[in-house]
């Protein structure tokens, strides 16, 4: 090679990009967030961890320009010399099918696809097939169950990571819910703290003298992680407001950095984590923090429910955010409000209920089955503004009445009481 061309060599190290990679856009517009070859590195070792070999037949059926299917599924083949298996695009109907034609033996999971796959009919193929591992993140508790319950003895690997750091967490335990560990032993290898936040201003809490917090054993804090050389931030492309908006600075001391996730976790007795929301989808109400993932779980627990979607909206005269779900039912199945109010008078606290009902025949989700909360929230329970059907829960009757435009007049006047 000439002395000229030489010139032409791009310098390249762990940290120089690999390439971008667009975030969901679940909580705004989508962002390019860098991401470095140490990242990359790091995430193609995700199914080595779950368990995978270079015996196994994986099927990836995500979209490729979202890290889980391209780095930790691709990657993850290469990395262990696996057979992969790749989908076009996702089908609940076709999936089993495909396991037993090719011989699966290890599927990759995010957000809602476990619950598309249980909402479908029974098919012979959901008990032939030989998968033994599911690899993911986003898996809530009560489709974990049902899902480990119809579909046979598959070793579940529940993770959670980010596209834009190398924080990271895998459940490599047969506890149900948990994303991983927050030993001693674990907070060495990868240091994070989870801090005490502002419900209202979701901002970390700071004491007089402007340090931060740290949330106590069983309270739900925002997850964040030292700026490291093995967890850097090289923040989104060509956007540097955006990427200094996920920095906290003087955390614990002058002059510390800390990454931002933006989610909510929370660190039992035991020490296993939890994920609880993204900063943002839990609100308050009657003074109250309301867990969106908590409300979700127990009204998916209805046999009529089929999906829900958990949300707070402003209502006149009256301080924080009032619940309301979004619900698509199942087929053949009706709503029943009597049965709803029963189970919710059971399972949650007043505070947590849902006074507004929305029933869709589909929940906006993105590419990646993350849930859209953004328009649901604008629109909040005017029957004006959808041709869906609203519902709301009356107390006296015990059940959800339909949300006519007079009813609505008389909770926006205060006329009636929530």
């Amino acid at each position: 090679m000439s002395e000229e061309n030489l010139h032409d060599v791009p310098k390249v190290d762990v940290m120089s990009n690999f390439l971008f990679i667009f975030t969901s856009g679940t909580t705004g517009l989508s962002k390019a967030a860098r991401v470095g070859h140490m990242k990359a590195i790091v995430s193609m070792a995700f199914l080595h961890l779950c368990g995978a070999t270079s015996d196994d037949v994986i099927y990836v059926t995500l979209p490729l320009y979202h890290m889980s299917a391209s780095l930790l599924g691709i990657g993850g083949c290469i990395h262990l010399g696996a057979t992969c298996v790749l989908k076009k695009k996702f089908s609940a109907s076709q999936f089993w099918k495909d396991c037993v034609k090719h011989d699966v033996t290890v599927v990759q999971y995010i957000g809602e696809l476990c619950r598309y796959l249980f909402n479908q009919p029974a098919v012979p193929e959901e008990k032939t097939h030989r998968v033994r591992l599911a690899a993911g993140s986003g898996l809530r508790s009560d489709v974990w169950r049902e899902f480990a319950r119809r579909f046979g003895r598959i070793k579940i690997r529940e993770g959670y990571g980010l596209t834009e750091a190398s924080i990271g967490f895998l459940n490599y335990t047969d506890e149900v819910g948990p994303i991983g560990r927050a030993s001693y032993f674990n907070k060495l290898s990868m240091p994070f703290e989870l801090l005490r936040y502002d419900p209202q201003t979701y901002e970390p809490v700071r004491t007089d003298s402007g340090r931060c917090v740290r949330a106590a054993i069983g309270e739900a804090g925002i997850l964040v992680a030292p700026l490291t050389a093995m967890n850097p931030f090289l923040g989104y492309a060509g956007n540097q407001v955006q990427s200094e908006k996920k920095l906290l600075r003087g955390v614990f001391k002058d002059g510390d950095v800390y990454f931002n996730t933006g989610d909510l976790l929370l660190h039992d007795h035991r020490d296993f984590l939890y994920f609880r929301d993204r900063i943002g989808d839990t609100f308050r109400w009657k003074g109250e923090n309301v867990s969106t993932t908590e409300v979700s779980e127990v009204l998916g627990l209805l046999d009529f429910i089929q999906e829900t979607n958990i949300y707070g909206v402003t209502v006149p005269g009256h301080e924080g955010r009032a619940g309301m779900a979004a619900v698509v039912l199942k087929p053949d199945h009706i709503l029943d409000g009597a049965n709803l109010y029963a189970h919710l008078v059971k399972t949650l606290p007043a505070y947590a209920w849902p006074w507004f009902l929305r029933v869709q025949t589909s929940l906006d989700v993105t590419e990646t089955f993350k849930q859209q909360k953004m328009k649901l929230v604008q629109e909040g329970f005017d029957p004006e503004v959808t041709e869906d059907l609203l519902f709301f829960l009356d107390v006296s009757q015990k059940d959800f009445v339909p949300l006519t435009e007079r009813l609505y007049h008389d909770i926006v006047t205060g006329n009636v009481k929530l």
